[in-house]
């Protein structure tokens, strides 16, 4: 269920158990992404879809300094 602002908190757990399928970082939880990997994402385009809404969530989560938020989720 997607709480008032959109964002479904189903998204939060997904972003500490999905792997990041591909590329320089592939296996790496996206929690656990590099906030320059993210911000790099941010520049040239996110990829569709699902990993995509989960990558910019994951930014913007970054870039706002709340990665802590995701601690009691691991």
């Amino acid at each position: 269920m997607n709480s008032p602002d959109g964002l479904d908190p189903a998204m939060l757990l997904k972003l500490v158990n999905t792997p990041m399928p591909y590329g320089k970082h592939a296996g790496r939880m996206l929690a656990d992404l590099p906030g320059n990997y993210l911000n790099w994402f941010a520049r040239e385009g996110f990829p569709n879809g699902e990993l995509g809404r989960l990558l910019a969530l994951m930014q913007t989560i970054d870039h706002n300094g709340l990665r802590e938020l995701l601690r009691p989720l691991r």
